[in-house]
């Protein structure tokens, strides 16, 4: 729970480091807390609880990616690759309208990229940290 509090409290921090135990710790209370607010939702009838969740999760999220990438020793960019699919979605709307079988082939074509992505991020994610010092700042 501390690890969830940590995050949480560098709302918006995009710099330094993130450990490997204190991300995936986040991950698991934000799953576990998603769920109980959907519960709820359910029993209230109404997605506005989950939409204000994700909303309000979704730069601590992004920050504690990107530290995390930082410290593997790579650039915060690499969050970037799971948007790949969504833009060939959005160049795959147009075939829906000239060919069902092209529409198909790109929508299989998301698919796998999308797959293959999370895959990437997942292993990139789940990479020990360098035990030394890199480009941004001293190991956590």
């Amino acid at each position: 729970m501390n690890s969830y509090i940590e995050i949480i409290k560098k709302y918006a921090v995009f710099t330094g480091r993130e450990s490997r135990r204190t991300f995936w710790y986040f991950v698991l209370f934000n799953i576990i807390f998603s769920l109980i607010i959907n519960l709820i939702g359910k029993i209230l009838h109404t997605d506005i609880l989950s939409t204000i969740y994700s909303l309000a999760l979704f730069l601590p999220s992004l920050g504690a990616s990107i530290r995390r990438l930082h410290d593997i020793n790579k650039s915060g960019w690499w969050i970037l690759l799971g948007y790949i699919p969504f833009a060939i979605f959005l160049i795959v709307i147009p075939l829906a309208f000239v060919s069902r079988s092209a529409a198909l082939g790109g929508l299989i074509l998301i698919w796998l990229l999308s797959l293959a992505s999370i895959i990437w991020l997942i292993v990139l994610e789940a990479t020990a940290g360098t035990p030394e010092e890199n480009k941004y700042g001293e190991p956590v």
